[in-house]
């Protein structure tokens, strides 16, 4: 390309030489050539850095095989030749992932003789199972019985949780050998399901392995095992519980009939056992587990009806449950029980039903469907209306939760503060998400946590409850607005703020105050119009901060619950409470704009101490009438002196105002001006472009013009070249005949002579 362009120049160069008019032309396009030379060898290449290969993630000496390059391959081939295996997907980056490194590592320790655990990074880009997985979160976990699976892990990625579901899914069923362990099998609260399978003929039976597998299907969807599953082999022990055919499978009820799967009805597959458990089982106390991100699993809860949330401290490894839960089972148990004699029922026959009113709706008259019997609460959901749900969480887990609901910001003084009341350290609050209402239990010194829950329950059930409705509010905060008036920065005495905060402890000390006039301001943090008000509400507590009689508070509605005579319907809502006169608060109308006049206005209109005629415990006659005049009189005198000192504020702000909009009409003029003189540089400008172009254009065409000679030139050189090459040939050949011609004639004379 370079010789090319030599080869142009030299060319263009000798016609110049020839056509010196055509030079400011060869000299531009010569500058462009290079310009265009130099972009073209000067071009820089995208570098783009190879990714870091992954390294492992496990440490060496843990028992955990870690595939930190994807190989899905090498999961299969560990698998095939385990009993149980236990994968963990995870990503490098991912916090969650670290989080439950260790916690993998300790289960691991533990459980590295029975299963096969193996990690899997699925992040790298280059591994298989990063190209053949789309997971939307890690870690995930899956764990595989023999060639069953996956049953993926849902629950909290904690050593005791997981290691918990790893021996449940390593012994799915729980052999019951006698009828003792059929019994104590059958007392838990938890659903039971019982398979009837000999094992005389072969090792293991064809309705076995179904029932097994059955088993694990449940633990797909529950990870916590609450519906266990057992096996009886001896045909004496299934007696006990009427079974007498091979390969049946038991469902224990407590409060209605047992019952046996329909073999003739549905097929004997796993699926369709456990879809068939989960249909027709009893729940009395449900475990709740929050994921701890953004989820409706709480709403989809509570908008089923009243709830009773318990905080119970649970132990996942325990083989018996602690005794707060075993108390709120037992609770549970009976609130659902319509029969006392029905809780031993197991070892009778299961087509046995018990007889429970049902909750219908009432006529205001009454007060309940049935009569309440003692003071139990045996069968107490059937006679009321206000049937509660009982749902388990973790203390441990879901504190946070608590706290939001009425517990102590502190956990570990709540948990001694509980364990010196009630031995559990446990929490327990009723939501009535219908009503907006939620209650909090609160331990008697004296009593345990049977006793307090069951008188819990009764106060709710009651037609008129008992129960004060518990508020949550913000802590009290130093400091509620954006300035706070200090005479003097070195001064001890605290400041005083311009607007008072109030939350849920402080409403009703601050409001119902007779000695003040409080102007109550609602807002949220999420309302924008709110955030608008703020500098007319600083405004409005300035010129009333003199005023000793007057308090400007605002309250979070948000976040701080309040008592519903107080509540309203949107935000912002401006509220006045006057002096003696508390029970005749006005709200500000909603066809005014909240502006300074008009809160003004609003204020003097209905401040109490316009009228003292509804003052209590001051006499409207007798020697004091005289006194009680001149104070009054007095209080209208400063009132008026406030105002005074107001109206020179206001002055003051307004000329103020006055001075800024002369200064911003000055502004707004110079602005102007080097508007107008940018405009003219720009249209100078723009002149100058055009010439420019104008002029760039002339050379262009001037450059072409000067191609096209240089191209006629060239041929028009060619053809001389011939025409010149001809002539010369012809001119030598005439020569050449002309001696010819002379040295005949001369040989010619020569002769002659």
């Amino acid at each position: 390309m370079l010789r090319r362009v030599r080869q142009s120049l030299r060319q263009v160069l000798f016609l110049m030489a020839r056509r010196p008019d055509l030079l400011c032309g060869a000299i531009v396009l010569g500058v462009l050539l290079v310009l265009a030379v130099k972009f073209t060898c000067s071009r820089a290449k995208n570098v783009v850095a190879a990714a870091r290969p992954p390294v492992r993630f496990f440490s060496p000496d843990a028992p955990v095989v870690d595939l930190y390059l994807g190989q899905l391959d090498q999961v299969e081939r560990l698998r095939s030749v385990a009993e149980v295996s236990f994968i963990f997907f995870y990503a490098p980056w991912c916090a969650h992932s670290m989080a439950a490194r260790q916690e993998v590592q300790q289960v691991a320790k533990k459980l590295a003789k029975q299963v096969q655990f193996v990690a899997v990074n699925c992040w790298w880009s280059q591994g298989k199972c990063r190209r053949q997985n789309r997971f939307y979160h890690y870690p995930v976990i899956h764990l595989f019985y023999r060639r069953f699976g996956p049953i993926e892990y849902r629950g909290p990625f904690l050593a005791p949780y997981m290691e918990s579901f790893v021996l449940r899914v390593i012994t799915p069923l729980t052999y019951l050998p006698s009828r003792g362990h059929v019994e104590e099998f059958l007392s838990y609260h938890e659903p039971r399901v019982v398979g009837f399978f000999q094992f005389n003929s072969s090792p293991q039976p064809p309705g076995y392995i179904t029932f097994l597998s059955s088993a694990l299907h449940a633990l797909k969807r529950d990870f916590r095992g609450v519906v266990r599953f057992g096996v009886v082999t001896n045909k004496q022990v299934a007696g006990a519980i009427s079974l007498t055919e091979d390969e049946t499978v038991f469902l224990h009820r407590r409060f209605n009939s047992s019952l046996i799967f329909p073999r003739n009805d549905l097929n004997f597959t796993s699926e369709a056992i456990c879809r068939w458990v989960f249909e027709n089982r009893e729940t009395v106390l449900q475990w709740l587990q929050p994921p701890g991100t953004k989820s409706r699993l709480l709403e989809e809860e509570l908008t089923k009806g009243p709830a009773l949330l318990l905080f119970v401290p649970h132990d996942p490894l325990g083989s018996q449950p602690s005794p707060a839960l075993q108390q709120v089972a037992d609770i549970a148990v009976r609130y659902h029980s319509c029969d006392n004699s029905h809780h031993s029922s197991w070892d009778k026959s299961f087509s046995f039903r018990s007889l429970c009113c049902q909750s219908v709706v009432l006529p205001q008259s009454s007060t309940s469907v049935c009569e309440l019997e003692g003071d139990g609460i045996t069968g107490l959901r059937c006679q009321t209306n206000r049937t509660l749900r009982f749902y388990v969480l973790d203390v441990a887990l879901n504190w946070p939760l608590a706290v939001r609901l009425g517990a102590s910001g502190n956990r570990s003084a709540s948990l001694e503060q509980e364990d010196d009341r009630s031995g559990d350290g446990s929490f327990a609050a009723i939501v009535n998400l219908k009503d907006e209402v939620h209650y909090v239990l609160q331990h008697t010194p004296a009593a345990t946590l049977t006793e307090s829950l069951e008188a819990f329950i009764r106060n709710f059930s009651a037609p008129y409850s008992l129960l004060q409705r518990h508020l949550v509010g913000e802590e009290d905060r130093k400091g509620a607005e954006e300035e706070a008036m200090h005479s003097d920065k070195h001064t001890q005495s605290p400041p005083r703020f311009l607007i008072t905060e109030l939350t849920t402890s402080s409403f009703l000390p601050s409001v119902m105050d007779l000695q003040k006039d409080v102007l109550l301001f609602y807002y949220t943090q999420w309302c924008g119009f709110c955030s608008v008000l703020n500098h007319i509400i600083i405004q409005l507590a300035r010129l009333l901060q003199g005023n000793g009689t007057i308090t400007v508070a605002r309250v979070n509605v948000a976040r701080n619950d309040l008592p519903w005579e107080f509540m309203v319907d949107h935000v912002p809502s401006i509220l006045f409470f006057p002096r003696y006169r508390k029970h005749l608060s006005v709200k500000f109308p909603d066809n005014l704009p909240i502006t300074l006049p008009n809160l003004l206005r609003f204020i003097l209109q209905h401040s109490g101490s316009l009228h003292h005629a509804h003052k209590p415990s001051v006499e409207t006659e007798g020697p004091g009438h005289s006194a009680f005049l001149r104070s009054e009189f007095l209080t209208l005198q400063r009132e008026v002196q406030a105002l005074h000192h107001a109206r020179e504020r206001l002055s003051q702000q307004l000329a103020q105002l006055w001075r800024d909009n002369r200064r911003l009409k000055f502004d707004a003029r110079a602005l102007e001006t080097e508007n107008a003189e940018l405009q003219r540089e720009r249209r100078s400008l723009e002149e100058q472009h055009r010439e420019k172009s104008r002029q760039l254009s002339e050379a262009v065409r001037r450059l072409q013009e000067l191609a096209d000679t240089s191209e006629n030139l060239l041929n028009e050189n060619t053809l001389l070249r011939v025409l010149l090459r001809a002539l010369t040939d012809r001119t030598e050949a005439r020569e050449q005949a002309e001696v010819e011609r002379k040295e005949t004639e001369q040989k010619r004379s020569h002769m002659a002579s």
